[in-house]
């Protein structure tokens, strides 16, 4: 059995790759897809995939139908590992969990002690084994890293019920909270949804993202309201069993659709980034990450400080979640109209403009105001900063797990330096509108590195790209 219209395509030799695992069937669509020895009804044995690197323009994209949107719906905004992993971590960052340990659990750590549990689980871990995961996704596992990946952050998140040491909520609400996506982290969340969606790819990331933004705006404030109500044991109790149906959810939808591609390289593919628009995008990513949560980190903080009630300014954060839906999934609307790195370029700049002006904002009205833009506008580049590399010019379809996984990888470096070098400047100036200059900077200089991304790649600074 052949996919329609193979029969009228001219078929290019076989190429002989290594044995790669196959995780579920992989299904083909209408058009210029390979049939070679080991394929059966759209089914491919792992001893032998004869499939030579195709280019995105000749591959099929269903670009909708129940299984695309099924998958999507595993990723994203409905209940699904993003929106409540996201809410969880988010829950750190509102600092919910942060404030209630120093008040109880660890009344004798300082407050930079305690912060550590979760930077190492948010801004690194999250991101770092991305480059293990997107090599994984790459030869062809998925269901079975995902499934073990459930079971341990699920006993994860019941077990920090359990904790009452440092030493405990360090292991397992930071290292082990990360390295669970070491199994299936964020990483091939985003190639299975490429293996669906290309002309429509933008909308497709958008809608992964808005999940983040649901679960940063209410698990957050679920966690303050339930732990005064039914303690800290069954708050973190009644979180597990919400991941028990929500990652249900995503193992049962998740499916790869394209073969397998054991591209040279190995685990870190270093002569990737000899490809300049990809080094120079990759780049801009990572100095990007050092600026982009500052505002997001600190602006209740700065809003208590400047006189505004703290249980207001709480829910500063939850608003700038909440609004980064916006941005998140409007601009992957139009992304292949004007191109995603335009896209891009244009939305985090404004981002800077709001983390120049955040520190300034000294009422409740101005607060709302940065809150709601700064959400928006930095929404945009956490929701699509992956989408620029499907184009052509950055590496081609086959290796395109692996390259995602080295952009979060580097990006990690960014995303765990960033906040902690806004708290040292704010120490060393006593306030915050140093800290406002330094990331607002980073930010700027992140843009000006996707712009020399997209002259490299396309020889001028007009067009869309």
């Amino acid at each position: 059995m052949t996919a329609p219209g193979l029969d009228d395509e001219k078929i290019p030799p076989a190429v002989e790759q290594a044995p790669s695992p196959i995780d579920g069937d992989i299904t083909l669509g209408a058009g210029p897809y390979l049939q070679g020895e080991g394929q059966k009804d759209g089914n491919f044995s792992p001893s032998r995939i004869e499939t030579p690197p195709l280019s995105a323009d000749e591959i099929y994209f269903p670009e909708g139908g129940l299984r695309a949107w099924s998958v999507l719906f595993g990723v994203s905004p409905h209940p699904s590992q993003h929106n409540f992993y996201f809410g969880f971590v988010n829950a750190w960052v509102c600092k919910v969990f942060q404030e209630y340990y120093q008040r109880t659990l660890l009344k004798d750590q300082s407050q930079s002690s305690i912060a550590w549990i979760g930077s190492v689980k948010y801004y690194c871990l999250i991101f770092f084994p991305g480059l293990v995961s997107g090599r994984l996704f790459d030869i062809g596992y998925l269901r079975g890293p995902l499934f073990l990946a459930s079971v341990f952050f699920i006993f994860c998140v019941f077990m920090i019920a359990q904790c009452t040491e440092y030493w405990q909520l360090m292991l397992v609400q930071g290292i082990s909270l990360g390295v669970h996506f070491l199994r299936f982290p964020l990483g091939p969340a985003m190639p299975v949804v490429s293996h669906y969606f290309y002309k429509r790819r933008g909308l497709a990331y958008g809608i992964v993202a808005i999940g983040s933004s649901a679960g940063g705006t209410v698990l957050p404030i679920a966690v303050r309201r339930l732990l005064p109500v039914v303690g800290f044991r069954w708050t973190m109790r009644i979180i597990a069993f919400l991941f028990v149906a929500t990652l249900g959810i995503a193992n049962i939808t998740l499916r790869r659709r394209l073969p397998p591609k054991n591209a040279k390289g190995g685990l870190f593919n270093l002569p990737a980034f000899r490809n300049v628009p990809y080094t120079l995008y990759t780049a801009s990513v990572c100095i990007g990450f050092l600026g982009i949560y500052t505002v997001l980190t600190y602006i209740d903080s700065a809003a208590v400080a400047a006189g505004i009630d703290p249980d207001i300014s709480f829910y500063l954060v939850s608003i700038a979640n909440a609004s980064s839906a916006l941005g998140r999934l409007g601009p992957g609307l139009v992304a292949n109209r004007f191109g995603p790195v335009n896209i891009l370029v244009f939305f985090t700049s404004i981002a800077a403009i709001m983390t120049f002006a955040w520190p300034f904002a000294k009422t409740l009205g101005s607060s709302l105001a940065i809150a709601i833009l700064y959400g928006i506008s930095s929404g945009v580049f956490v929701g699509q900063f992956v989408l620029p590399l499907s184009k052509p010019s950055m590496g081609g379809q086959d290796d395109i797990g692996r390259r995602i996984g080295m952009l979060f990888s580097v990006c990690s470096i960014g995303a765990l330096c960033g906040p902690p070098i806004s708290g040292v400047i704010h120490d060393s100036a006593g306030g915050y509108a140093a800290v406002g200059y330094y990331a607002g900077s980073m930010i700027i200089l992140g843009c000006a590195l996707m712009l020399a991304s997209k002259v490299v790649a396309t020889g001028r600074i007009g067009g869309s790209f």
